[in-house]
């Protein structure tokens, strides 16, 4: 299945329960039919040792439904991959105990409306061209550099799904042969070298600590992987968001946007743009409600 870019009746009129899931945080909102956000909470991913996370989630759900007071017509979410098709199971590999957990399964037990599940970076490529910077664009990609690094691409005005669901994992695209050991197995990954996670192991403190050096490398290492993509799929058009990408900021974007210029020299893939996220800290909530409408619009 292909999730369109912008749903059409009568997933526009529908209100979603939106989840984002992290490993560092968890949130759920409710959204109305124009993606405004009329209750929003969330929770940190690893905190309630003993306590099921499903069983936290679904209080998390709960409390949104009701400081919101309006009953949702689907759930959608974005987790962290990888995942096979649908998240009918997911393994994050920031969530150690969720391992071919089943998801969808078990929203489905507990909830008696829809529920619909893709990857978050993919949902979060959605959220973009339905009301971020990719709005009217129908070709481009979208990533997250947050604690990890994931991204969706958009081809033709279609979310890209693949085979098991994962298309778009920019993250575990090589940037350094011989660079850092990464949690999926190889070596050299983007993930291994520009996440959040990454950039505290191998500095010893948080990313918004580091130096101007360590930001203008991570925003060169993105313009590699992007611009590989780029030429790859005939792209001009690459949103970046997450914690480390836009907390590192100017510095950040420039050695993308430089290393795009060096990198990205074919006729279809020359003046590539890499540009902040147009959704602010919204994206992933929307990227998670664009999963709803789509799934509903898929089944209209």
């Amino acid at each position: 299945m292909v999730h369109q870019k912008t749903p059409e009746s009568p997933a526009q009129d529908s209100v979603v329960l939106a989840v984002d899931i992290g490993g560092t945080k968890i949130a759920a909102a409710i959204l109305d039919t124009q993606g405004q956000l009329l209750a929003r909470s969330q929770i940190a991913t690893q905190e309630g040792a003993g306590v099921d996370l499903f069983d936290r989630l679904t209080g998390l759900m709960d409390s949104v439904v009701a400081q919101a007071r309006l009953a949702p017509d689907v759930i959608g979410v974005g987790c962290g991959g990888p995942m096979t098709l649908h998240g009918q199971t997911v393994s994050p590999l920031n969530i150690p105990q969720w391992q071919d957990f089943p998801l969808l399964e078990r929203l489905q037990r507990t909830y008696p409306i829809p529920a619909y599940i893709d990857n978050d970076a993919k949902a979060f490529a959605l959220a973009e061209g339905w009301l971020g910077a990719a709005r009217g664009e129908s070709d481009y990609m979208a990533m997250v550099v947050s604690t990890g690094v994931g991204g969706g691409i958009v081809l033709n005005g279609t979310l890209l799904d693949g085979g098991c669901g994962n298309a778009g994992h920019i993250g575990h695209v090589i940037v350094e042969p011989q660079g850092r050991d990464c949690v999926c197995g190889a070596q050299g990954c983007l993930e291994a070298e520009v996440s959040g996670a990454a950039i505290a192991a191998f500095t010893g403190e948080p990313a918004m600590y580091a130096s101007t050096e360590i930001r203008r490398r991570s925003g060169l290492l993105v313009g590699r992987a992007v611009s590989s993509v780029a030429n790859l799929l005939d792209l001009r058009l690459a949103v970046v968001a997450g914690s480390v990408a836009l907390g590192f900021g100017q510095e950040f974007f420039q050695a993308a946007q430089q290393e795009a210029d060096r990198s990205a020299r074919l006729a279809f893939s020359s003046g590539l743009r890499i540009v902040p996220s147009g959704c602010e800290d919204r994206g992933p909530l929307l990227g998670a409600a664009a999963v709803g409408r789509a799934g509903l619009a898929a089944q209209s």
